[in-house]
């Protein structure tokens, strides 16, 4: 049986059966949070979300499967063009997307609605992990990789920031991260980080100073959600107050072993409890037990993350797996965290177990790129790749050439 899996199902294995489980626990809890809203909204029909889901996930694991095919260096190739086209297809979002919670996030192509954003999360990592490994002989220089990388990623940050704040803070989070291993001054990445600090602070100045500021886009809603979060201002935002108030009772009614499968009772009053708040289901429906055992799988995840890396030989693949795989925990963990109200309101989902198609089909490539890079590290790459533009395009070529 073991062998037949391995046969088909390369890369690390521990990666595999998280995915797999995390599947598991999708379908369980997504099925649980919306049968109510299909019973009344689809005639009653309580199985439509769930089959819905289950098809995009059955989709999410062919794409893993097809990506940890596809050696990964061939995305060397495309780092740029999809960085263009990430940066188009944002500034598209922000002029003509289709707009939700007075937020623009989504286009919608020949029928098909997805969130930019997610796509812009995976290329601006690759397009980062190509300029790291390639640069990695000047990598003290600005001008070599630090300067194109602030570039091409605060570009990105800064067209993400307007619809989605938190999304673009974690970008650019993880930005720094992948800078700061891939050996750039730390003084440099300082000094990015506090001139952002600065104009940030000088930002929530002015919007408490010129209160016609918050009316603007989504600032009211941000400031609204801070000041629920920490209970100051006269603009507590009554909605996000409701939702946190709604997630902390089903953790509490969870309790140590949870309530039972199907038993959750919040799922009727709290707003998404099948995206963004799917967390505090699992805690009440499954209990504290249910919910460490959820955060040990991405825990998990980031273990094995850790040991493809330090196996790895390839420059690019280990900034590749670095970025993919911190992208995902951090999500995940800013995700649970809100639920158990260590954070603000955040609208962020839980990788692959939250409903969405586009959450989902993005989660898929980053694991499948992932697993890729494990395959090689597990077998050995193609060859130790010296940090120079030449030798990567040369490993292209090698590529190209099997």
């Amino acid at each position: 049986m073991k062998e037949k899996f391995l046969k088909y199902f390369k890369g690390d294995t521990t990666i595999w059966i998280v995915v797999f489980l995390l599947s598991i626990v999708s379908m369980l809890t997504v099925y649980s949070a919306t049968g109510t809203l299909a019973y009344k909204k689809m005639g009653g029909n309580t199985f439509f979300y769930l089959m819905r889901h289950g098809s995009f996930l059955l989709v999410g694991i062919g794409i893993i499967f097809l990506f940890h095919k596809i050696n990964f260096r061939v995305l060397l190739r495309f780092a740029k063009p999809l960085v263009y086209l990430s940066a188009g297809l944002l500034i598209f979002t922000l002029l003509r997307g289709v707009s939700l919670n007075s937020a623009s996030r989504w286009v919608s192509i020949m029928g098909v609605q997805f969130q930019t954003s997610d796509l812009a999360k995976i290329t601006i990592i690759i397009f980062i992990a190509s300029i790291l490994s390639q640069n990695q002989d000047r990598i003290s220089d600005p001008k070599a990789a630090f300067w194109p990388i602030v570039k091409w990623a605060g570009g990105i940050c800064l067209l993400i920031f307007p619809a989605n704040f938190s999304t673009a803070a974690m970008l650019f989070f993880i930005c720094c991260v992948l800078m700061l291993i891939g050996g750039i001054d730390w003084r440099l990445i300082a000094k990015l980080v506090g001139g952002i600090a600065v104009a940030l602070a000088f930002g929530l100045l002015l919007a408490y100073a010129v209160p016609q500021i918050r009316e603007i886009g989504r600032v009211g809603t941000w400031l609204g959600r801070v000041e629920s979060f920490v209970g100051i201002g006269e603009h507590n935002d009554a909605e996000h107050d409701f939702q946190a108030d709604h997630s902390k009772m089903a953790i509490v009614h969870g309790g140590i072993m949870g309530q039972g499968p199907g038993n959750s009772t919040q799922r009727n009053f709290l707003p998404h409890p099948y995206s963004d708040f799917i967390y505090a289901i699992i805690v009440e429906e499954y209990g504290i037990l249910g919910g460490t055992t959820v955060l040990a799988f991405y825990l998990a995840l980031l273990y094995r993350i850790r040991v493809i890396v330090r196996r790895s030989r390839s420059a690019f693949g280990t900034f590749l797996c670095i970025g993919l795989g911190i992208s995902l925990v951090i999500q995940a963990l800013v995700n649970m965290g809100v639920a158990v109200n260590i954070f603000p309101v955040t609208g962020q989902t839980l990788p692959l177990v939250s409903m969405g198609g586009t959450s989902v089909v993005f989660t898929s490539i980053a694991i499948g790129v992932i697993l890729n890079v494990s395959r090689y590290a597990e077998g050995g790459d193609l060859a130790v790749e010296p940090a120079t533009v030449d030798n990567q395009k040369n490993d292209i070529n090698t590529t190209e050439n099997q």
